[in-house]
């Protein structure tokens, strides 16, 4: 993962913890453990960082649904 990717993963992760109101460090667990985190939003970051925050964090929150991680 380079520097960009890590910085957007990071960044990502702390506006879904406030938007899911959930400790940053169990928000980087259910992505990693589910595969969401390096089967889509690593691999899908050149098209996720152009997307608006609102957005993004809709579409995660929804895909961790969908996987049953929320």
């Amino acid at each position: 993962m380079d520097n960009k990717t890590l910085k957007f993963v990071t960044w990502l992760i702390s506006k879904l913890s406030e938007h899911l109101n959930m400790p940053q460090c169990e928000v980087f667990q259910r992505l990693y453990k589910s595969g969401i985190l390096y089967n889509y939003i690593v691999p899908s970051y050149d098209v996720l960082h152009t997307f608006g925050s609102h957005y993004l964090i809709e579409d995660i929150t929804d895909f961790m649904r969908e996987e049953g991680v929320l």
